[in-house]
């Protein structure tokens, strides 16, 4: 594979292409300013606006939400796994029917396996622009987002419908639902019974790890974040590592499906038969199948990333009541 065909995979912080209006809540105060971003393959979003950097299955998504201080994310689920790491900036997650069964504030390069079956929002609660990295299990991503019901009775105070067909429709554009489809259904009260409720104490321990508690972990070997022996035991269809300059190796090697690569910290350079390229913090970089190659630090200094693979482990759900 020639640099220039490696270089098609891999789409850089700076050139991220942004969406204002993926979601229902674009209109409604407080979440207005946030912006998605579509990374790999064809994520959640409900707009046509939504521009998708690249689409080839991986067996999961990646995308990214930048939001500007006290701007929040709504109340949703999501039929598969959701994963955020932060790249930048502070955040609280909260989750529960109402956002107030329980909450956890994350730093740079924190993760969150968030459970299926839980409602769940953030918010950048920083003094500047933060990003956070979202991976979504599956290539279809469980069909789009399950949302409160508040979240979308606000959304149409503000302009905004979302059809049972999964897209919105913007009445500040003249836009209406289309004759033969109906607004998407809230949900039932025997459905959102179904919806878990975990206090804080018992998401903890099973669904956050810490960036400098994996950094120390990570001082031979590159560590599993997220997977069957991780240090967050779950199977949702997909695995996350993480690699620090101390448990990089320049041993080349393959997967048999198409990995990621993330760098939080630090310049790395991936190296494969046919050349090599350094990505940075932000970038996300897709390595083919069967492609042998590495990832060290280019430069000196601290250098850590994630790397995230799908396994043949159903997408979710990851709760239990």
């Amino acid at each position: 594979m020639t640099p220039q065909d490696m270089e098609a995979r891999i789409v850089r912080y700076g050139e991220l292409r942004p969406c204002k209006t993926a979601f229902i809540d674009a209109h409604t105060p407080g979440s207005d300013q946030k912006e998605n971003f579509t990374i790999i393959g064809g994520g959640v979003s409900e707009s046509p606006d939504q521009h998708v950097h690249i689409s080839i299955p991986h067996g999961f998504n990646i995308g990214a939400a930048g939001q500007p201080p006290k701007c929040r994310n709504s109340l949703h689920d999501h039929n598969t796994a959701e994963a955020f790491f932060v790249l930048s900036g502070r955040w609280r997650f909260f989750w529960g029917r109402w956002g107030t069964a329980g909450e956890v504030v994350l730093e740079e390069g924190d993760i969150f396996n968030i459970p299926t079956g839980v409602f769940r929002g953030f918010e950048n609660i920083g003094t500047d622009y933060g990003m956070i990295m979202a991976i979504l299990g599956g290539d279809d991503a469980g069909g789009g987002v399950l949302w409160a019901p508040q979240v979308i009775e606000d959304a149409a105070d503000h302009g905004l419908v979302l059809g049972e067909n999964g897209t919105l429709y913007d009445s500040k554009k003249q836009q209406h639902l289309p004759e033969g489809v109906k607004p998407m259904p809230l949900m039932s009260e025997e459905e959102l019974a179904k919806r878990a409720e975990p206090s804080t104490a018992e998401v903890l321990p099973n669904h956050v790890a810490r960036y400098w508690d994996l950094y120390a972990l990570a001082d031979k070997n590159p560590v599993k974040v997220i997977g069957e022996n991780g240090v967050l035991r779950d199977k949702p269809g997909l695995e996350v590592d993480f690699m620090t300059r101390a448990s990089a190796s320049e041993k080349m090697h393959a997967h048999d499906r198409p990995s990621v690569l993330m760098p939080v910290r630090g310049h790395w350079r991936v190296t494969w038969d046919g050349g090599s390229v350094v990505i940075n913090p932000g970038d996300t970089m897709s390595v083919p199948e069967n492609l042998p190659h590495n990832a060290v630090p280019a430069m000196t200094g601290e250098a850590s990333l994630y790397h995230i693979v799908a396994t043949d482990d159903p997408a979710g759900p990851t709760w239990t009541r």
